[in-house]
């Protein structure tokens, strides 16, 4: 609600003359919190039902957390907006330790990320690594209630709710690589509308829109959904696009990296630049990785 509310206040600045409403809806991705995402159908039940609000006409537009939207649309949508980017970063919030690689072994580390985990066993293969789902507040209210030692979420949503000061560290993408599209807000119309598109423009924001179409190209072109331990992190240098990528299994026992970077100016060469970062990951033998992920 408050990306959606945060869209509405700005197009209603942009265009006084409308009025901007919002129609709150609860997705099968906020019901169903007793399973983790890959177990229940992936990222794409934060979507669906908006995506049939668009295609009937009931809504406009609808605002998504873009590592939320599936890496390839249904024909008849579109993407043309990605705003600018918060923080991308993960965060660690305990009271109990400044950092998850200061917990005592056997620690408990709460996330459903498969991308988290796999980071985190592979640098503390001692420490038990347990589900977590639910929205901010269930999330922090487990952590006090003493279920867990330690979580890491998004710091944007932290952030962005006012509870930045639950931050006890933010984690340095080198430790642990942000997900696709991690703190960027994506913007879904239907494809045939054009009066949309040009109403929304102004909130596109091009520098994290080419950060996010190439790290969104490695996803694709790797076949990544939820249940596929998948990082990938693109940032500016000057004019130049450097973009990490990882791949890997759950457990942390084998990681595949891909560091590329390009002078970028369009979305084609964005674009390009994901499809590279993903040829060298299968060069690394990532078919064989997913294969084997496929299986389990």
């Amino acid at each position: 609600m408050w990306q959606a509310e945060h869209v509405q206040a700005l197009l209603q600045a942009l265009h006084p003359s409308s009025r901007v409403c919002l129609d709150g809806m609860t997705t099968r991705g906020d019901q169903i919190l007793d399973k983790t995402l890959a177990k229940v159908g992936g990222k794409g039940l934060f979507v669906k039902e908006l995506e049939l609000a668009l295609e009937s006409g009931e809504a406009d537009l609808a605002v998504h957390s873009l590592k939320d939207v599936p890496m390839v649309l249904p024909a008849g949508f579109a993407l043309p907006v990605i705003m600018q980017r918060e923080d991308p970063r993960d965060a660690w919030v305990s009271e109990r330790a400044p950092h998850f690689t200061a917990l005592p072994p056997g620690a408990v580390v709460g996330t459903s990320s498969l991308r988290r985990e796999m980071q985190i066993r592979a640098l503390r293969p001692d420490l038990r690594v347990m589900p977590l789902r639910g929205n901010l507040d269930t999330r922090l209210r487990k952590l006090d209630e003493g279920q867990y030692d330690g979580i890491v979420l998004a710091a944007a949503g932290l952030k962005r709710l006012g509870l930045e000061a639950r931050i006890r560290a933010l984690i340095d993408p080198a430790e642990l690589l942000p997900a696709v599209g991690q703190a960027a807000l994506g913007i879904e119309i239907r494809a045939d509308r054009a009066d949309m598109a040009v109403m929304l423009a102004p909130l596109d924001h091009a520098p994290t829109h080419l950060c996010a179409l190439a790290e969104r190209s490695v996803a694709r072109a790797l076949g990544g959904s939820c249940s596929t331990p998948l990082g990938a992190h693109a940032q500016w240098s000057g004019q130049t696009l450097e973009l990490r990528a990882l791949l890997g299994l759950p457990d942390g026992s084998r990681m595949l990296r891909a560091e590329v970077a390009a002078t970028v100016a369009t979305s084609a060469q964005a674009d390009a630049l994901g499809l590279e970062a993903a040829r060298q990951l299968r060069e690394q033998g990532a078919q064989a990785l997913l294969d084997q992920l496929e299986a389990s």
